[in-house]
């Protein structure tokens, strides 16, 4: 029925379905947040399957990074009652008797846009905050992923009124047609350039965007650290997902005291993680398509290659691999990598590797591994970026508390937690009066009265 309906056509019921004021009952969202958990649950074989279609995702990467979005979905269902309750302000002494309060509202019927490299978990993420405010929703998953597309697409049709939350596929012809449409808030993820797309197309409906963008994320190694415990964590947050992971380490800035070390410690561990030879490896995932496999395939020119380096074309493997001497003007320093690329850069002063940082666009994780708390200041005070994890790399985006976002040319807007419940909603400013008696100084005439306002606003 759904693919019957045209695009206009889906918006206008979603219109009517949020008019209805239906989704804006608190017993409705928690009754769908409980939905949208047990989908996940009773099909998390189909999802498994779908991700290792796409990217040859390993199965304890999925559920990691993209099943444990049911941890957002219980955040949401243990907080969402105090959420929805209006917050009470004080009121100045002129407006009083009274009283002040904000109540969040939501938006009305919105638009996620997902992307191919966590094509599960960044389209519902998105959305578990969307139910708790209340909205209807059109989800829009990237046809990059195909496998996971279709399922999160079946999944949604058998467990929610397309009136409710629906999906809809296809390719960028299907973007433009709604992207033209009035929605209430879009939301995407995605790469900077698309980012900029749909903010223009936003724009023409003055419609509100949250942009879940990228960049280069830098990852400074210091001396004082324990370098076991940092090469492990740089590794993993590097070649999880083989490289794809918008937050990963994009390239490292090391003090040149302990570049050797790093080194010869990045090789051992990738060995480690994925043996000899990584290609054989069943923990060691693929290039999403030949058209990102060739531009990566490329930017292993641009530097000496440490470890890796290994390419097969027909199944789109691009070994794990570390790259030295690379010079700041190669391309690889001038683009978000988004593969299995680690270039290495050598540091003497700290102020180098904040000079360095600080000269690129704002990225959207910033990483620095260092027990020096004078150290962790002043990367803090000096650069700015999205957020910042010190001495462990992406997990800061599995805290339901701490809101996830970018700035600048990494992104508008943030999620997770109460953030996703925030961004979804329009808090609603409401001023109440009682009837008991009515000041007059605020009318005219106003003669004899300026020195009273003076006083009140002095």
């Amino acid at each position: 029925m759904l693919a019957e309906l045209t695009i206009n056509d889906i918006i206008r019921k979603q219109r009517t379905y949020f008019h209805s004021s239906h989704t804006k009952e608190i017993a409705f969202r928690i009754e769908q947040l409980n939905t949208l958990k047990r989908a996940i649950q009773e099909n998390t074989a189909s999802i498994v399957d779908a991700l290792h279609k796409d990217l040859h995702k390993p199965e304890l990467e999925t559920y990691a990074t993209e099943i444990s979005i049911v941890r957002e979905v219980d955040y949401a269902l243990r907080h969402i009652r105090s959420w929805v309750r209006p917050q009470k302000v004080k009121l100045s002494l002129e407006q009083l008797p009274g009283s002040g309060y904000i109540r969040p509202e939501p938006l009305g019927v919105v638009l996620i846009i997902g992307p191919w490299n966590y094509p599960f978990q960044l389209l519902i993420a998105p959305l578990i905050g969307a139910i708790a405010a209340g909205n209807c929703c059109i989800l829009k998953p990237s046809e990059i992923a195909p496998n996971t597309s279709k399922v999160v697409s079946q999944i949604i049709q058998k467990y929610f009124d397309p009136a409710y939350i629906a999906v809809i596929e296809g390719g960028i012809d299907v973007s433009k047609q709604l992207l033209a449409e009035k929605f209430d808030h879009i939301f995407f993820t995605g790469g900077t350039a698309v980012g900029k797309v749909v903010m223009a197309a936003a724009a023409k409906h003055l419609t509100p965007v949250t942009l879940e963008l990228g960049g280069k994320s830098p990852c400074i190694i210091d001396t004082d650290i324990n370098i076991e415990h940092t090469v492990n964590r740089v590794a993993w947050g590097k070649f999880i997902n083989a490289g794809q992971t918008c937050i990963a380490p994009d390239y490292l800035l090391v003090n040149s005291k302990v570049k050797s070390q790093v080194l010869k410690s990045l090789q051992e561990v990738i060995r480690s993680f994925y043996g000899e030879n990584p290609e054989q490896s069943s923990d060691y995932a693929r290039i999403i398509n030949q058209k990102q496999f060739t531009r990566l395939s490329k930017l292993l020119q641009d530097g000496e290659i440490v470890t890796g380096g290994q390419i097969n074309q027909s199944t789109r493997y691009l070994a794990p691999t570390i790259l030295d001497n690379v010079s700041l003007e190669a391309p690889v320093m001038q683009e978000e990598i988004f593969g299995p690329i680690l270039p290495i850069i050598e540091y003497n002063d700290l102020s180098e590797a904040i000079a360095i940082i600080n000269e690129k666009p704002k990225p959207l994780a910033l990483y620095l591994f260092s027990r020096d708390r004078k150290i962790q200041q002043r990367v803090l005070q000096e650069t700015s970026s999205g957020g910042v994890c010190i001495n462990d790399t992406v997990m800061q985006v599995a805290v339901s508390s701490l809101p996830f976002g970018g700035v600048g040319d990494s992104g508008v807007g943030k999620y997770h937690g109460k953030a996703s419940f925030d961004t979804f909603s329009h808090q609603k400013s409401v001023l109440k009066k009682p009837f008991l008696f009515d000041l007059k100084w605020r009318y005219a005439p106003y003669a004899g009265k300026l020195d009273l306002i003076k006083r009140l606003i002095g």
